[in-house]
């Protein structure tokens, strides 16, 4: 897997976390080894940081000590770290500074009624956009006939009450993350939710 698509995959990531804990979007940053995502909950005023390490290998104690640093300098009251891996003394590190660590193997653990929630609210803001109104009923919904789907929101949203029913979190997390690339295509705004 390329360098390039692995950092794709940790924004996405990233998306994902926003998306579901409700992170409001403040401001984004490149540097020479990644990018800073300055958000916020919607229902608070806690400032976080999302730090996306870029380049490849694993992340070290010192980019940790680093961004542990920068937290405390900026009055940051959160911190999450995405690296393709990390050191062993790094986890250790993020352990004993309270910051979060994702990666390609390291997923922060988000609760599958939250994911199922943040599925609807993504599709029924798709659904608006798309189709101008929210369907009460499935039968109000043309994106599907006879067990053909038409429309890739509907696909989704379908395959994600299934995956909801037999427990499968990475899927939901898969199906959300496809709505995040329509939304995004749509809105051609990255790393925003068309959620008010």
């Amino acid at each position: 897997m390329s360098a390039e698509m692995k950092y794709e995959g940790l924004t996405e990531k990233a998306e994902l976390i926003m998306a579901v804990r409700d992170y409001n979007n403040e401001k984004r940053r490149t540097w020479e080894r990644g990018i800073d995502l300055i958000v916020s909950p919607a229902k608070s005023d806690d400032k976080i940081l999302m730090r996306v390490i870029t380049k490849s290998g694993a992340v070290g104690i010192g980019e940790v000590r680093e961004m542990s640093e920068f937290l405390e300098r900026n009055d940051y009251d959160k911190g999450l770290l995405f690296g393709e891996r990390f050191t062993a003394a790094a986890r250790e590190e993020m352990s004993q500074e309270d910051i979060e660590a994702v990666s390609e193997e390291i997923m922060p653990y988000l609760e599958p009624q939250r994911l199922c929630f943040t599925i609807r609210d993504y599709v029924d803001d798709l659904c608006k956009a798309r189709c101008g109104r929210v369907p009460e009923k499935e039968s109000d919904c043309k994106g599907c006939s006879k067990e053909h789907y038409s429309c890739k929101i509907r696909l989704i949203s379908d395959n994600a009450a299934f995956h909801f029913e037999r427990g499968w979190t990475q899927f939901l997390q898969k199906d959300l993350m496809r709505l995040l690339a329509i939304a995004k295509s749509i809105s051609k705004q990255p790393l925003e939710s068309s959620k008010g």
